[in-house]
């Protein structure tokens, strides 16, 4: 029928509409993956809840602001995405399921984690791009598997020392925010792969030729006077001195270009490693 009948069933509360929008929860999917995206729900069906062998379950593109208690009944689950809703705070049930490693929370409205968060000590990657944050979520700092950080597009305007305390994070996008100057915390982070500080407020670079596991910087789209100064075989996407304005122009046009098809084959891999 469409997205704009489901949206007028999604406001009845009754076991045949939520049937319609989601089908028949009897069964657990034989490959433990429950997708009910995009289905205009405004509350997750208990039934889904009991399915408490599921693996990965995906709810992005929906109208949740909240979920049920009984999500924390599902102890085996490894991925959840709840990207593409209405929270404007973290239900606390997602901060009870202990083998949780993957948790997609962009376009949102949080503003801030609960202290719970710390306790998925699984986690390794988080994703909360395009949310309202004007402050860092500390509560990261604590996550010690965290190897993939994804905070862009928020109001965020500086990064704290505690986060060099994660020596499993690999790499961090923080495009988007209100960065004035480049994190110095990350300058001791000698593991990190990949660091994105596309679109924001930073007048000069420092160096960043001490960072051996370095392999792609994202500096464009800020107010530089300088680019970044990296070792052998470290790719950076923006402008630097050795190149002509046209030059500069093209090569980094089409570097961002192939960074979009790589953040997204990122995506993807993150997910088939469950």
């Amino acid at each position: 029928m469409g997205n704009a009948m489901r949206g007028i069933i999604a406001f009845i509360p009754s076991e045949r509409c939520q049937r319609f929008l989601v089908g028949d929860l009897k069964e657990m999917p034989l490959d433990r993956t429950l997708d009910l995206s995009s289905r205009q729900l405004r509350r997750l069906p208990l039934a889904a809840c009991v399915f408490d062998e599921l693996v990965k379950l995906y709810l992005s593109d929906n109208n949740l602001s909240s979920l049920p208690a009984e999500l924390q009944g599902l102890k085996k689950l490894q991925l959840l995405a709840l990207d593409f809703n209405c929270f404007d705070e973290l239900p606390a049930a997602v901060c009870r399921l202990p083998l949780l490693s993957i948790l997609y929370l962009g376009n949102n409205r949080l503003y801030s984690l609960p202290r719970e968060l710390g306790e998925l000590k699984e986690l390794n990657t988080l994703w909360l791009e395009m949310n309202c944050f004007t402050v860092f979520p500390e509560v990261v700092c604590e996550l010690p598997n965290l190897k993939t950080l994804h905070l862009g597009y928020n109001q965020i305007q500086s990064i704290p020392k505690e986060l060099g305390g994660l020596e499993e994070l690999r790499s961090i996008w923080l495009a988007g925010n209100q960065l004035a100057e480049f994190p110095p915390v990350l300058l001791d982070m000698h593991f990190l792969a990949v660091i994105d500080v596309d679109r924001n407020k930073i007048r000069r670079f420092p160096g960043l030729y001490h960072m051996q596991g370095l392999k792609l910087v994202i500096y464009d789209h800020n107010p530089c006077v300088n680019a970044p100064a990296v070792g052998e075989g470290v790719r950076r996407v923006g402008r630097w001195a050795d190149c002509s304005d046209d030059e500069q122009e093209e090569d980094g046009s089409k570097a961002a270009s192939e960074t979009t098809v790589e953040v997204t084959e990122v995506h993807q891999e993150e997910e088939h490693n469950i």
